[in-house]
């Protein structure tokens, strides 16, 4: 019963583009065999604005765990997590600019000048309301 609900949630949950899943690929066969099998996108408290994205590779799913793929990418996201990340988008750019996975996250009402850090509707603190930076964050 469980696997039904996962299933009609994971059609918006998170999404990873073709170059994202490319860089990702070519990360995951410089890791130990079994080491990294899959993708974990998660948020966790902290930052300057209150929510950080952590990305990582990990063994396998662990219980609760929602399961996609992309782009022959198993990707795994914590129940805890999964809410923050509705309908976000995993990209990699690689510009002059800029060069790095680039997270368009359309829950964030406000964020860190360094885009690692932000703020979510429901996580809205008044020593953060105008969005700015703390010192957390580097430009």
């Amino acid at each position: 019963m469980g696997g039904v609900e996962i299933a009609e949630r994971t059609g918006s949950l998170v999404s990873l583009t073709e170059p994202a899943a490319v860089k990702v690929r070519e990360l995951m066969a410089d890791e130990p065999d079994g080491e990294a099998t899959v993708l974990r996108i998660a948020v966790q408290g902290g930052g300057c604005s209150g929510f950080e994205y952590a990305l990582g590779f990990d063994s396998g799913p662990q219980d609760g765990d929602i399961e996609i793929e992309f782009h022959e990418v198993n990707v795994v996201v914590d129940p805890f997590s999964a809410p923050y990340l509705q309908g976000a988008e995993i990209d990699f750019v690689n510009t002059i600019q800029e060069a790095g996975f680039k997270i368009n996250n359309p829950n964030v009402v406000a964020a860190c000048g360094c885009g690692h850090s932000f703020q979510v509707a429901e996580g809205e603190s008044p020593d953060h309301s105008g969005g700015g930076c703390g010192a957390g964050c580097s430009h």
